[in-house]
């Protein structure tokens, strides 16, 4: 009886809605807004939006949005930071995706503009503004291309100082009130996601330990309260978990030691997901901080008291959560100095990122960016579902399901999971009736691997989806998001184990996901591009078609080519060349060329400092050679993958028609 009822269901099924309505060119112009900066008197936002097909600078009133554009270049524009004296604001730019960004200057109302770096071969990282505007710090491998060190910049003289040298990974996380201390933050040499924290004399140059551990263990998010002697931050030491922390001293409030043995680092009570984004003003009375439940963001605030008071009085009773537009993700949280308003991005699988603004006093919400949809109605959009699948040990790994627009699909009681079932018309006149039906699955992979698929707006899957697709977005073992022990499961040796996750999510498709199973593609880039090398290579029965974006091909090309300081970083986590060598070269998927039965398309931008462009062109000429079905594209003006609108209205029709040649 119980077959007899399903199978009932599945004939009542409605029609999908295969038929596509929009163009990709549509789809690729949908606009969006992030990355904000409140003005330090809370009238104004900047922020970034894409609506001239690169990210440039904006800027609003609050309280009767008009948007006005400050910049406009080819390039993409990666930061802009108002000063503290609301003066004017400091953006970050590089070219052509080299990642090499320089600094500078603007006015307030966009008028003037002036350079603060000029040289095109270095990078430079953004870190702290002090109160005053008048100074900004910053990390740059100036000095050796393999090494950051820390700088500070007179803004009205121009004038750039040398505050910190050290041959390693070293960048800003925080400065007070003054400028006489900053927060250094240093990437460990042994282990992936292991950091420490060192406080740094601006005027002696003297350094001090604040954080010391043994394991792998994260600090940040890093803020100085106004006592000088004690920050908020955040941080798993001792637990699974990213959480919101207040690290000061326990005695000796006048001595300056921070030593370990004076030191207590105290954990907000109650927070059991990733903290993923901390912000306070410069005079808090409230900390603003994200939760990470499963993909989805929750906002909190968190009243706080310092006043010289004993550490347990600090969190002064429990955060405050924040109702949110709906369910989605925020990042970019700012407040104004004063602390009356609270801006930040928020997207969901139906909306694409816009500014929103929370009124602390009046606890009101406003949206206040509404960016061109391109003339698609967002009602089309389809939001995902959170599955979770076996894979090869029995451990559940959690993925996002989007099924093709306009289908339903069946929750069985027994099943702790939705059954997805699809149907499609057959037959004309008086036998027309509704037929089972199998569908295309797109298998998508994020980079990373320190990363997590989340249900933001993807206009690429949306598109996808409306061709009669179905996505399935992937959190292998790897992710974030999920607890620490989760994080390192695919650390250097285990590297391979997250490619079986991405194999078992094939079965799942098929037996619970409404799946063809000869009609499964693999896509992804970076690491990403690595998993779908790996998975074409190590499992090429499973897939009709990939689709890899600056992907890593060969371990040991990878790690001698990419930039200098990017190695030691990647190596602690991948294995190193001088001890893992052959354990690299036997995991690398252009060694195993011969295994590849797949289609394949291949991207890469040659100004790519990450993944360099020839990686994928070791994999191409490699197919070629063998008269394999190879398909490549190469962008001169791009980087770590392709952000133009130019260049994307070039290559995603070609790669959508390469999709449909091979999956339908």
């Amino acid at each position: 009886m119980r077959a007899v009822r399903i199978a009932a269901f599945l004939f009542l099924l409605v029609l999908p809605a295969f038929g596509q309505e929009y163009t990709i060119q549509q789809y690729l112009n949908i606009k969006s807004a992030g990355s904000p900066s409140m003005s330090p008197d809370g009238r104004e936002v900047a922020y970034l939006s894409n609506a001239t097909g690169t990210m440039q600078v904006w800027a609003t009133l609050i309280s009767s949005p008009k948007p006005v554009q400050l910049t406009n270049y080819e390039d993409n524009v990666s930061f802009v930071k108002w000063l503290g004296d609301g003066s004017g604001m400091v953006f970050g730019k590089a070219k052509s995706g080299d990642e090499n960004t320089q600094f500078y200057w603007m006015d307030k109302f966009g008028g003037r503009v002036k350079a603060l770096t000029n040289s095109p071969s270095v990078r430079h990282n953004i870190g702290a503004f002090s109160r005053d505007g008048r100074y900004i710090f910053y990390s740059s491998n100036k000095r050796d291309r393999n090494y950051f060190d820390i700088y500070s910049m007179d803004l009205d003289s121009g004038t750039e100082k040398l505050l910190y040298k050290q041959n390693g990974n070293n960048s800003v996380a925080a400065v007070n009130t003054d400028g006489s201390k900053l927060i250094i933050s240093r990437d460990g040499v042994e282990l992936s996601l292991d950091n420490n924290l060192y406080l740094l004399d601006t005027r002696t140059g003297k350094e001090q330990l604040l954080t010391p551990h043994t394991g792998s263990v994260q600090y940040g998010g890093v803020s100085f309260l106004p006592d000088g002697k004690s920050l908020v931050l955040g941080s798993d030491e001792g637990r699974e978990f990213f959480t919101l922390a207040n690290l000061r001293l326990k005695n000796a409030a006048n001595s300056g030691d921070w030593s370990d043995a004076n030191r207590e680092l105290r954990f907000i009570d109650g927070v059991t997901n990733d903290v993923s984004g901390i912000t306070m003003a410069d005079s808090p009375s409230t900390i603003a901080f994200a939760t990470n439940r499963e993909g989805f963001s929750e906002l909190w605030l968190q009243p706080i008291e310092t006043n010289g008071k004993p550490l347990v009085t600090f969190f002064n009773g429990k955060p405050q959560k924040v109702a949110l537009p709906g369910q989605g993700v925020i990042s970019g949280m700012t407040f104004d100095r004063g602390q009356t308003k609270l801006a930040f991005a928020f997207s969901s699988p139906k909306s694409s990122g816009e500014i929103w603004v929370y009124d602390l006093e009046n606890k009101s919400l406003d949206q206040i960016t509404k960016s061109d949809q391109a003339g698609i109605d967002p009602k089309s959009y389809v939001a995902p579902e959170l599955i979770k699948y076996k894979s090869f040990d029995g451990r559940e790994i959690p993925a996002w399901y989007y099924p093709p627009k306009g289908v339903e699909y069946l929750k069985l009681k027994d099943q702790p999971y939705r059954l997805f079932a699809f149907s499609k018309v057959v037959g004309t006149g008086p036998n027309r009736r509704l037929s089972g039906y199998k569908v295309p699955v797109i298998v998508s992979v994020h980079g990373g691997p320190e990363s997590q698929s989340r249900p933001g707006f993807n206009p690429l899957f949306q598109y996808y989806i409306s061709r009669g697709y179905a996505v399935l977005d992937l959190n292998v073992r790897g992710s974030t998001g999920y607890g620490k022990t989760y994080t390192h499961l695919d650390d250097v040796e285990k590297r391979e184990d997250s490619v079986k996750d991405l194999a078992y999510s094939v079965e799942w498709l098929k037996t619970k996901g409404g799946a063809d199973g000869k009609r499964v593609a693999v896509m992804g880039g970076s690491y990403g591009g690595y998993m779908t090398m790996a998975a074409i290579t190590l499992y090429p029965d499973l897939w009709a078609a990939a689709v890899a974006s600056v992907a890593i091909t060969n371990w040991e090309t990878f790690l001698t080519n990419t930039s200098g300081y990017r190695r030691r970083q990647r190596e602690v986590e991948y294995g190193r060349l001088d001890r893992d060598i052959e354990f690299l070269r036997r995991i690398s998927p252009v060694r195993k060329i011969d295994r590849i039965r797949t289609p394949l398309f291949v991207i890469s931008g040659r100004n790519d400092p990450r993944v360099p462009y020839t990686e994928g062109e070791q994999m191409v000429d490699a197919l070629k050679k063998r008269g394999a079905p190879v398909q490549y594209k190469l962008y001169d003006d791009e980087g770590h993958g392709i952000s133009k609108l130019k260049n994307r209205l070039d290559l995603y029709p070609l790669v959508a028609d390469f999709l449909d040649k091979y999956m339908k």
